[in-house]
């Protein structure tokens, strides 16, 4: 008994249970017939399935906590050090493409896609995030679900949901592509327009975020459309993922009152985090952001807080940075950031979310229960 419940791990009231189950085969102790011996190759086998199970929990716990969840995807992957879109180069995109065309590659879309909206709000309210997220939330609570509808009508629906999307975010309504209007609403020049299409496309997508996640398993559940991207984009609005612009938009603030010199002094002194600098699926620079970088000259202070920054730590200013710069050089609205990042990135969650209708089963992970036991 001592034996087996050392191999098992388990005490002897399990040891007895798995001999009622028929687990255990059992004869007595021809030298002691007040002992019973245990059939060794049954014992063996127990502790395997024992030992294979918490194998499983542990794969299970670290492929979450780990953050490496696996879902299949055609839509965006790493090589080289760069993003592809279903095998493009997504900074060579960013040199022409629009968001529109895009939106048609990531969705297999075989119609041009059009974000051109008319539609305004129900109630007027000040553009931004608080706008975005009710008229998304009003639509998601009326939406239909996107099982039994065929795909196309799914793309009209997801044309419009973006264009609203921007619409919230104070691009103008119009017939042109988003990033002409984005530069109406926010009375840009053409070429500034051209610095926003770029950065739109470099943050479609960037393969299976938290967000990206998200929107999957809204969609494996058949949720709407609106309900999926509205799971998505308050994923999203994190500062540890698409509002990290914020963060830097602060640490940007700080250097404009203070200088680089004291900001970075500071930070370094302390140990404290610079935000927007390094990017740990790029270690030899995010590519997205020294595209974006290349076509603007950031503030003065902040060009030299940048080089200040990279020349002493050695980590490269990352997408967040050049976004964060973009709007500072150029004054855009206070939001613009997380607007353009969102508008752009509802793009890639509604491609994720059809692709993920394209798999039968809801996404369910288990919970390990490591709480109190019931008595």
């Amino acid at each position: 008994m001592d034996e087996a419940c050392r191999l098992l791990g388990v005490r002897p009231q399990t040891v007895y249970a798995y001999v009622s189950r028929g687990k255990l085969e059992v004869m007595p102790d021809p030298a002691d017939t007040r002992r019973s011996l245990y059939r060794a190759e049954d014992v063996a086998g127990l502790a395997k399935r024992k030992q294979a199970g918490r194998k499983h929990e542990t794969l299970a716990a670290n492929t979450l906590f780990g953050s490496e969840p696996s879902i299949p995807t055609a839509l965006c992957a790493f090589f080289r050090g760069r993003p592809y879109y279903r095998g493009q180069d997504a900074v060579n995109l960013a040199r022409s493409a629009t968001l529109e065309d895009v939106a048609r590659l990531l969705w297999s879309a075989e119609q041009a896609v059009d974000f051109s909206s008319p539609t305004t709000p129900a109630r007027p309210v000040e553009p931004g995030r608080a706008a975005a997220f009710t008229a998304l939330a009003d639509l998601a609570a009326t939406g239909h679900s996107t099982r039994g509808r065929l795909t196309r009508v799914l793309h009209a629906e997801g044309q419009g949901l973006v264009g609203q999307l921007a619409n919230a975010f104070g691009a103008k309504p119009g017939p042109q592509p988003l990033h002409l209007r984005f530069a109406k609403g926010w009375k840009q020049s053409a070429q500034v327009a051209d610095l926003l299409r770029t950065a739109m496309v470099l943050l479609v997508d960037h393969e299976l975020t938290s967000s990206a996640f998200v929107a999957r398993i809204a969609a494996s559940t058949g949720a709407s459309l609106p309900a999926c991207l509205l799971a998505g984009l308050t994923t999203l609005s994190g500062p540890l993922h698409g509002d990290a612009s914020g963060r830097v938009q602060a640490l940007f603030s700080e250097v404009e009152r203070l200088g680089e010199d004291k900001v970075v002094a500071h930070y370094l002194s302390t140990g404290l985090p610079l935000a927007g600098f390094g990017h740990h699926l790029y270690p030899d620079g995010d590519p997205r952001a020294a595209a974006l970088l290349a076509l603007f000259e950031p503030p003065e202070v902040i060009a030299r807080f940048i080089e200040k920054v990279t020349n002493l730590t050695g980590l490269q200013p990352n997408i967040d940075v050049a976004l964060a710069a973009l709007v500072a050089h150029h004054r855009l609205p206070a939001d613009a950031a997380f607007g353009l990042f969102a508008t752009a990135r509802s793009v890639g969650l509604l491609a994720h979310s059809l692709e993920q209708l394209g798999e039968a089963q809801v996404i369910r992970p288990r919970g390990r229960y490591v709480g109190p036991m019931p008595d």
